[in-house]
């Protein structure tokens, strides 16, 4: 099992590394074989980084792939590094005319830095300026917008990365050809983005003066008297006063922001970003989540009456800045018109716990956003101190609350978090309740991913939207994209899954086609052709359907049954008929001798590795069938604890025997029935937890798949340990784990699946 969240950790650099490589990093479609090195081996990473050039002559003379897209990519880089500059922009509009398929806006930009450097290379400048100004000389505003993603990097990683690329080759007389190019790509982008990231600053700004007018440190009336603090960014050609797009963050990064504003204005909009409370040089004290929806509301209000503005605001956004899209809504300002939300965070539900268990990696964030006025980025990206935290809290058996005390820092709003392990007032505070969904008569398209941990709360806001406003204008799309994917574009692999070309859609571009549907009259985006919009993985196909339960046709119960022989259980269409049958799972939760294991960090596995768990495996299927929706079930069974955490997780086992991660379900047993209210176990007593995943998923299945549930409890250094003794679970220790726990999962005990037949 594993939390499926740890993306999380890697926002303080999705800009700077993350988004530049998300359009471009794909698999290398190449056999595992081997290529002399041009010289002899050597010790030294700088003598070795030295051969690289004729390493990528000799790639070049053989190189081939099947799939013209991956081919092209790779042959960009292998001719810049073999330095055959006019030969690597050949190839870049080759690779355009590819892409001008899938994403026509993103083609007539894709690759431009290193247009920029083939540009200057073969015309024999050593000083990137006139290649750029050349190059962006043909752009419009959106095309130029487009290329801001990429205009940055982290230099510093960008160089330890190929470093440690070099150091595995020391001493070696031959490479591997995937390893050879993968330490070609590295070498490359390394090179390029040293040359240009001194003097992009100098012809950014150069670029945009031509194209925007920008004002910064904006000051922005919050709630109660608060004075926030923003940026805007207007069309220079304005003549008249337009919707606004705005954003409203915590997340304190003028070039992300600009960015993002650039984009909006670059389509016509009035791109506006506004910070948190106490962000970016305000006043007051950093707090996340609390205030933002009335500060957000406010703000909307004064941009509302500003000359710029006709009057009508659009909020968009991806996870913390999701979030206060609902949290501004909660307070209904009469200026919000549409929201666009994407892999949205709902605190209390996914975030800072899921199914009331609290979630390790969250603990480093506050002290991210928090802990001064723009981000400490430095500490958040301390991956060494924050694997360390979690295995010395592990081994150490203490409580929960204590990892603060571990660390050697304060951590005050994670603290706070563990005051409210229910979902009690202090958490409905932030987002809509009950008639405040109902209330919210806006149009909103909310984005997520299958392979999106955010998905969950995304789940939340749709389900209770539509359950209590019938007629919400709430629109879903899901495909098979990751956190940032509504950033950084759809990517060809995502956790070892490689998607269907027909996902591969221009969702930074939808942002806008959306928007100018609701703003301008525009046509609705195709893709968006009913209530919820789905990609079929495996199939190449979307699907459209008006409710959740109309994905499929209908629900195939599955038992839990104990398996004749074997360790593992079966996967069966029938209940078991030999009463009180069942399968025992024991975990001893005093043991801290697996601190060492690693969660899978891929949805593709080749083995399953059940930590904690028991596996059920079902029969091969004899025809094809399509899986699209929520899973559920019902698990019986007698344990000796009064409360445990639940994990469960659905794979399909390919005909190969590879196994998909489909979806699953995390909850504190105790809070099965409500999340709000925790109601103990009875030790000994025959009871039940009924549950409903929050992870949707469509899958089409093969014939001869199976399907595989790994049941199990929660037993992980990255993840809050419920003992079982009934205490709040943030005090446990390790004394109050008592025996191992035991639980008989009943014959009885089923799943079922939403199926499509």
């Amino acid at each position: 099992m594993r939390t499926r969240n740890r993306q999380a950790r890697t926002q303080a650099s999705w800009k700077a590394a993350l988004l530049v490589l998300a359009w471009f990093v794909i698999p290398l479609g190449l056999h595992a074989q081997t290529l002399a090195w041009p010289d002899k081996p050597s010790a030294s990473s700088a003598a070795l980084e030295r051969q690289l050039p004729a390493l990528a002559r000799k790639l070049l003379a053989d190189y081939a792939d099947p799939d013209r897209e991956r081919e092209l990519i790779n042959r960009v880089r292998l001719q810049m590094v073999a330095g055959q500059p006019e030969a690597a922009l050949a190839s870049i509009a080759a690779l355009r005319e590819v892409r001008r398929e899938t994403a026509p806006e993103q083609a007539d930009v894709l690759f431009i830095q290193y247009e920029i450097d083939a540009d200057a290379r073969l015309r024999g400048e050593t000083h990137p300026a006139a290649a750029f100004r050349r190059a962006f000389a043909r752009l419009d505003d959106r095309q130029a917008a487009r290329t801001l993603p990429v205009m940055g990097a982290d230099l510093p990683r960008a160089r330890r990365d190929l470093d440690a690329a070099l150091e595995k080759q020391h001493g070696k007389v031959a490479i591997e050809r995937v390893d050879a190019l993968e330490l070609i790509r590295l070498y490359q982008f390394h090179t390029v983005y040293t040359a240009l990231l001194p003097v992009l600053p100098e012809l950014l700004a150069e670029d945009e003066a031509n194209r925007y007018v920008i004002e910064r440190d904006v000051v922005v009336p919050g709630a109660d008297g608060t004075s926030l603090r923003g940026l805007l960014v207007r069309p220079r050609k304005m003549t008249a006063p337009q919707p606004v797009l705005l954003g409203f963050t915590i997340y304190v990064n003028d070039s992300w922001s600009l960015s993002d504003a650039k984009a909006a204005a670059a389509h016509g909009y009035v791109g506006v970003f506004v910070y948190s409370r106490g962000k970016a040089g305000a006043p007051g004290e950093p707090v996340p989540y609390e205030h933002d929806g009335e500060d957000a509301a406010a703000a909307i209000d004064w941009i509302s009456r500003q000359p710029w503005c006709d009057g009508r605001v659009g909020m968009y956004g991806n996870s913390y800045n999701s979030f206060t899209q609902w949290s501004a809504a909660k307070h209904r300002p009469p200026a919000l018109k549409a929201m666009l939300t994407s892999a949205s965070t709902a605190p209390g539900i996914d975030i800072p716990m899921q199914g009331n268990v609290f979630l390790n990696f969250l603990y480093p964030w506050p002290l991210w956003t928090a802990a001064n006025a723009t981000l400490d980025t430095d500490s958040y990206g301390d991956e060494e101190r924050w694997r360390r935290l979690d295995a010395n809290w592990y081994r150490s058996g203490r409580a929960y609350r204590d990892l603060p005390a571990i660390d050697g820092h304060p951590n005050p709003y994670f603290s706070r978090w563990l005051e409210h392990p229910t979902y009690d007032a202090y958490w409905q505070a932030m987002t809509p309740q009950g008639d405040e969904f109902a209330g919210i008569d806006i149009p909103v398209l909310a984005v997520t991913g299958y392979f999106d941990g955010a998905r969950v709360g995304v789940q939340h806001y749709f389900d209770e939207h539509t359950r209590h406003n019938a007629n919400a204008n709430h629109t879903l799309l899901i495909g098979p994209y990751n956190h940032f994917s509504m950033q950084a574009g759809a990517a060809r692999v995502q956790e070892g899954y490689e998607v269907d070309p027909v996902a591969l859609i221009d969702l930074p571009s939808l942002r806008f086609q959306w928007f100018d549907h609701v703003f301008r009259g525009a046509a609705r985006p195709a893709v968006l052709k009913d209530r919820i919009n789905y990609q079929v993985m495996g199939a190449n196909t979307w699907k459209h359907a008006a409710t959740l339960d109309a994905m499929a046709n209908q629900r195939q119960r599955l038992y839990l049954r104990p398996a004749a022989t074997g360790a593992e259980g079966l996967l069966a269409e029938q209940p078991s008929t030999v009463r009180r049958d069942s399968t025992t799972l024991t975990v001893d939760l005093a043991d801290r001798s697996d601190a060492g294991w690693n969660p899978p960090t891929l949805s593709m596995l080749d083995a399953l590795d059940p930590h904690a768990a028991v596996v059920f495996r079902g029969a091969p299927l004899t025809g094809p069938a399509e899986l699209s929706g929520l899973f559920s079930g019902q698990l019986d069974f007698i344990t000796n604890k009064r409360d445990f955490d639940l994990n469960l997780a659905l794979y399909e086992q390919l005909p190969d025997g590879r196994y998909l991660l489909l979806s699953w379900h995390m909850g504190r047993a105790s809070h099965a029935r409500d999340r709000r209210k925790r109601e103990l176990l009875i030790p000994g007593k025959p009871q039940s937890i009924a549950f409903r995943s929050e992870r949707l998923t469509s899958r089409q299945l093969q014939p001869g798949s199976r399907l595989v549930v790994v049941l199990g409890v929660n037993k992980q250094r990255d993840l809050q340990i419920n003992l079982g003794s009934g205490k709040e679970v943030g005090d446990e220790t390790l004394a109050d784990a008592g025996k191992p726990l035991e639980i008989r999962w009943t014959g009885s005990s089923y799943i079922e699946v939403p199926l499509l037949r």
